[in-house]
């Protein structure tokens, strides 16, 4: 699944490509995916896309009215990815992939195209308020909490800290590629508790945080499965994981095998050496 790097990523590309860009028409075609389709193919076109945004794992497309006549609302097209989504702009000639159901045409000649093999993505586009209490219950990013806000959020709570780290209420953005990294980087165990964490051990990983999420973006992100960027491009830091699907393989740091466990629900992949399990729990 697209994390925050994949998503900032692909924002940082449709930043290049849409701000200006008028919708011209709009085409469907499966919408089990799309919450209230109809009104999608009703307002969408004649609208300027004023702004590209990320909220977590969201891409957010801020809409404008391109008639000066028309009552201001704000319209935002609000975006997920799923496990499997891809969103790109191109020529209209370009091959289209299977499974690509949302075509919007632009004023410059181009297409800006949506595809999801699986339509686990989700699509709906909100009206005045409704961005807020859409985004309501997602905690902060990751990228702009300060250590004492991370440490607010982890620190007090009594729940295995791979849990934590994945809890989109909690901070909005970590998936399972970059919790892992992160948690090998400060040599913390999965099924450490939140709140049995020390001082040290926090700003660790409050950095690895950081820094991992810092460099997937600069590197477009982890390609491990279907994520491209807005230009169909895959990203590079997949060369550069440490432990994220490596189980079997030796640590990069200490030599010592990396292992599996499900933890959280999620599979978790760790070095037994330099992240040391917590007392009772066998790993």
């Amino acid at each position: 699944m697209p994390e925050l790097p994949e998503v900032e990523t692909v924002a940082r590309g449709l930043r290049e490509a849409l701000p200006g860009r008028r919708i011209l028409d709009v085409r469907l075609g499966k919408t089990d995916f799309i919450e209230n389709p109809a009104a999608i193919e009703e307002q969408l076109p004649g609208k300027q896309i004023r702004a590209v945004k990320r909220h977590g794992k969201f891409l957010l497309l801020e809409l404008a009215s391109a008639n000066t006549d028309e009552a201001a609302h704000e319209l935002v097209l609000l975006i997920h990815l799923g496990m499997t989504g891809q969103i790109v702009t191109c020529p209209p000639e370009a091959p289209v992939p299977l499974h690509t159901h949302v075509f919007l045409a632009l004023d410059d000649g181009k297409e800006l195209r949506y595809t999801d093999i699986r339509r686990f993505g989700s699509m709906q586009l909100l009206v005045d308020g409704a961005r807020a209490k859409a985004l309501q219950s997602l905690g902060a990013d990751p990228l702009e909490m300060t250590e004492a806000q991370f440490k607010a959020a982890v620190g007090a709570r009594r729940a295995r800290v791979k849990a934590l780290l994945l809890d989109q209420h909690v901070m909005s953005g970590m998936g399972n590629i970059y919790t892992d990294e992160a948690l090998w980087r400060a040599r913390i165990h999965p099924m450490r508790i939140g709140a049995t964490l020390k001082r040290d051990e926090m700003a660790r990983l409050y950095r690895a945080v950081r820094d991992v999420l810092t460099e997937a973006i600069r590197l477009r992100g982890s390609s491990v499965s279907d994520y491209v960027d807005s230009k169909g491009q895959r990203g590079e830091f997949q060369l550069r994981h440490r432990v994220y699907q490596r189980d079997g393989k030796k640590c990069f740091r200490c030599g010592a095998t990396i292992r599996r466990a499900i933890v959280a629900g999620r599979s978790s992949h760790f070095c037994p050496k330099c992240q040391r399990a917590p007392r009772k729990v066998k790993a």
